[in-house]
């Protein structure tokens, strides 16, 4: 029976991503993912997983669009002690540390050209080689991909192999945006709301009746992502056990509750100026401010925002940072 308690969701669209995943989950087959950004595709990844004969053994997720190409390889494939500077021991790659089990590479279409071929020859051969090492090692893996890319765009731009892609593409799994999907979002409000109740010790348990319509009228640009920030935001600024629209982050309802106004969902679509800022602005604004004092040292930068490198860079791409 597929375990679907990560999937949350009641649309047509989910049940029948359900179905797909609980008929190719049980195989090897290699999957590929495609939505828009925000969209969950590493749930889903995780849930083929965990329906998987492979349930046991090791889900390694990497997001190759947040790693420069050149460290990019090295956390894939590993590398060979001294095969070049500051490689003092040998190190396995994510490919070896996944075997046996799954490997998710999302935002595989920003991975380069090189890399791509280095890809294909894993899943022709079942093999990876450590930078620096003249044999090759087999390994037992398997691969979901994702993207939010257009990949025959990207083929036909010369900028992702085609012989690649039909690897990939052996199972397609589309997962809509949230604005396709309406019917999920309650469900999804009431699982972030418990979420971010456990999380900050909250206990905020009912939402007024605007904000309900302003939710479900609203586009979710940033899909479930958005969601899941908003509530959090609400969460956080609720008082007395209930979400208002005084709790809402600032900028997010306007367009919501204009559209509600349209379909007669709302009578009243002035909000009043609270100057909330979002979360995601708040992190944008924050990295920005401590990269300009570090004069752009990324290294210290991270170490000042107590992140990773890798998770600086991939903030960095998705906040539009330079």
């Amino acid at each position: 029976m597929l375990p679907d308690d990560n999937i949350v969701g009641k649309s047509q669209a989910i049940k029948k991503i359900h179905n797909i995943i609980a008929k190719v989950a049980p195989t090897d087959s290699t999957v590929l993912l495609t939505g828009e950004t925000g969209v969950g595709k590493g749930v889903f990844a995780e849930e083929l997983h965990r329906a998987s004969k492979r349930a046991g053994q090791p889900f390694v997720a990497i997001n190759c669009s947040a790693i420069p190409e050149n460290l990019l390889e090295s956390e894939l494939f590993g590398y060979k002690k001294g095969s070049y500077t500051g490689a003092t021991a040998d190190k396995k790659g994510l490919m070896e540390e996944a075997n046996n089990g799954t490997i998710f590479l999302d935002e595989i279409g920003d991975m380069s050209l090189a890399l791509q071929s280095k890809m294909l020859r894993v899943l022709e051969n079942g093999e990876v080689r450590r930078i620096g090492e003249t044999e090759s090692k087999k390994i037992d893996v398997r691969i979901i991909a994702a993207t939010n890319k257009d990949l025959w765009k990207e083929i036909a731009a010369g900028r992702f192999r085609e012989d690649l892609f039909f690897r990939l593409n052996v199972v397609r799994i589309h997962i809509p945006p949230l604005r396709e999907r309406r019917d999920d979002v309650l469900p999804l409000i009431r699982y972030f709301m418990e979420k971010y109740n456990a999380e900050y010790d909250k206990n905020v348990i009912t939402i007024a009746d605007d904000v309900i319509t302003t939710l479900m009228n609203y586009d979710y640009p940033g899909n479930i992502r958005e969601l899941s920030n908003i509530v959090k935001h609400a969460i956080i600024f609720s008082e007395k056990g209930a979400i208002t629209k005084a709790d809402l982050p600032s900028g997010m309802p306007a367009q919501a509750l204009l559209e509600a106004s349209k379909t007669g969902g709302l009578e009243n679509t002035e909000l009043p100026g609270f100057g909330f800022e979002t979360l995601a602005g708040m992190e944008k604004r924050l990295i920005s401010e401590t990269l300009k004092k570090t004069l752009n040292n990324h290294t210290v930068a991270a170490k000042k925002l107590g992140i990773s490198r890798s998770t600086l860079w991939r903030k960095m791409k998705e906040y539009g940072i330079e």
